[in-house]
């Protein structure tokens, strides 16, 4: 599975490269936040045998919380306006105790990771006002969880899975610093569709939608 993943980046990562010629100017950005995600149904079965379940979730983000929410993007920028680029973000998903103990979990969380990997389109408004630069940006990928999971059957879960589709819209501006950095402020949805498994016969499926206001800084080169 690990190997899938990594073959996957490559992929995005390539073709993102081959859709920019070589005096493209190059971004590389970084940045933390305050992530949050709204409400959501989960269903699957229970491992062992443990029936089906159907239940809503008001998952908690804790991005201020170890390990922190943060993200990474490189784009190449085809011309002023245009750019396309890959994109990656580490965001989290736990459930909360009331869930977790209905369904007979003493953990339930994608914790290392509800992770997030875009191929980008990007459009910016270079130096609109007082050199405030506006941005708005789209990308398809999919989504790698790394899913933490301790059922009171026995069965416990730990590990990378790829779980589905996923797509990410941002919209925010950056302010120069110098000719090589600026600073940045965003607002960023992602949505993913998750299918997964337990251990010992467990299922899941779920859809994640996250909203985060993030902070960062670039280099530009």
């Amino acid at each position: 599975m690990r190997q899938l993943i990594l073959s996957t980046a490559a992929a995005l990562a390539i073709g993102a490269a081959f859709a920019a010629p070589a005096t493209a100017e190059m971004e590389l950005s970084f940045y933390t936040g305050w992530q949050t995600l709204p409400h959501s149904r989960i269903s699957g079965d229970l491992p062992n045998g443990g029936g089906s379940y159907d239940e809503l979730v008001g998952w908690d983000g804790k991005s201020l919380q170890m390990p922190p929410y943060y993200g990474a993007r490189v784009t190449w920028w085809r011309s002023e306006t245009l750019g396309f680029g890959v994109e990656y973000t580490h965001a989290k998903a736990y459930a909360p105790d009331d869930v977790q103990n209905k369904l007979g979990f003493s953990r339930l969380e994608f914790s290392d990771g509800h992770n997030i990997l875009t191929a980008n389109v990007m459009k910016r408004w270079p130096d609109q006002w007082n050199n405030i630069t506006p941005y708005v940006g789209a990308g398809i990928g999919i989504a790698f969880p790394h899913v933490d999971a301790d059922h009171n059957s026995g069965s416990k879960t730990y590990g990378f899975q790829m779980t589905g589709p996923a797509v990410r819209l941002t919209a925010g501006a950056s302010y120069p610093i110098n000719d090589r950095f600026s600073v940045f402020g965003e607002y960023q949805f992602t949505y993913s569709s998750n299918e997964g498994e337990f251990e010992d016969g467990g299922t899941f499926k779920t859809d994640l939608k996250t909203n985060a206001l993030n902070i960062g800084i670039s280099l530009n080169f």
